[in-house]
């Protein structure tokens, strides 16, 4: 699975909380509390973006960064509660891109890492790809078990903004403005729309896995199914 931003910092708690933060604005995000599983999510998901604290319980984060550089080069953010000008100079020495200080706000972390996503293309993805769908950008060709699936124009732009908004709750206000851009297009318009597309990608159009409704907000697209 690929992840837009992955945490590892062994202070269970803020790293739960940040990581659950950054999902709700749509930036997605995994969460390791030590080195060890760190190296394992590496084994099975990707990452845009790293945000590294220092002190890890099983390693230091200096050491880790070391390790990880030798494989990757996506952003690295260091995020400490040291002060030691040597810290970061030894950060941005073994490859980290910045060193923001604890404790930090949760909407300005949010607010830099939404900038370097976009400064490396967050928003470049061509596709969306799990066992189950694919759905190429480009091409529009879309994929669902093997089979190819055709969408009308208004189909494939209604799901490609579900899917570029993954995870997050979608308005019908917002659909109706990006999708149809018209703002007065109606509710009975919109759900017989979101029906087919269920029709066409979900394994169980009756209990959909991919485009689910939030009750009285909108729609959330939920993919990354393993």
């Amino acid at each position: 699975m690929k992840y837009d931003c992955f945490i590892i910092d062994d202070e269970e708690l803020l790293a739960d909380s940040t990581a659950e933060y950054f999902n709700l604005f749509g930036v997605k995000t995994a969460v390791a509390h030590s080195a060890s599983e760190c190296r394992e999510f590496f084994k099975e998901h990707t990452a845009r973006l790293l945000l590294l604290d220092i002190n890890l319980g099983d390693s230091s984060g200096f050491e880790l960064c070391k390790e990880l550089r030798e494989k990757t080069d996506v952003p690295i953010l260091f995020i400490s509660a040291r002060t030691s000008d040597d810290d970061q100079i030894i950060a941005l020495n073994i490859g980290g891109d910045d060193y923001i200080q604890k404790p930090c706000s949760l909407s300005v972390l949010l607010a830099k890492v939404k900038v370097v996503l976009k400064r490396c293309g967050q928003q470049a993805d061509t596709s969306y790809s799990d066992e189950w769908l694919t759905v190429d950008f480009d091409t529009r060709q879309v994929v669902a078990g093997k089979k190819q699936v055709r969408l009308t124009s208004l189909e494939f732009k209604l799901l490609s903004f579900l899917i570029r908004h993954e995870n997050k709750v979608v308005s019908k206000q917002e659909l109706f403005e990006n999708v149809w851009e018209d703002k007065f297009t109606g509710d009975g318009t919109l759900n017989v729309h979101i029906r087919k597309l269920r029709e066409a990608i979900e394994r169980d159009p009756g209990k959909p896995e991919y485009i689910l409704t939030v009750w009285g907000d909108g729609y959330r697209f939920c993919g990354g199914k393993q």
